[in-house]
């Protein structure tokens, strides 16, 4: 079963920059959607940013357009979220999903998460 695994997370001012890193050890990703999420305390999880499997588009919500950009490396079957420029407003626990192949894709098995606080 495809789950993956979440890291790079931390503490960081605001302004600062983050990578998070998405990968799984049992299963090629590079046929497969990914998409990054997140989910604050009391707020429903949202999507952040999504990259298809054959062509490289890519998906950004205006909330995090231009500050967080999402990459794919399939030879290392690992996908990556940078963040720049983070705002408090940032904060939360942020998972990446491979998407089913369904119309539309829904979220496969959710993983941990890695959790981001931006904070002075």
């Amino acid at each position: 079963q495809l789950q993956l695994v979440e890291s790079g997370g931390g503490l960081v001012q605001p302004g600062g920059s983050l990578r998070l890193t998405c990968t799984d050890s049992g299963f090629t990703l590079d046929t497969y959607a990914i998409a990054w999420f997140r989910q604050a305390p009391g707020k429903e999880r949202e999507a952040v940013s999504c990259i298809s499997s054959s062509d490289g588009r890519t998906y950004y919500p205006d909330s995090v357009k231009g500050r967080f950009t999402i990459s794919r490396d399939n030879a290392k079957n690992t996908a990556y979220l940078q963040m720049n420029d983070l705002k408090p407003e940032d904060t939360a626990v942020y998972y990446c999903n491979a998407l089913q192949r369904t119309t539309p894709p829904i979220p496969g098995v959710w993983g941990q998460g890695t959790q981001v606080t931006v904070s002075a």
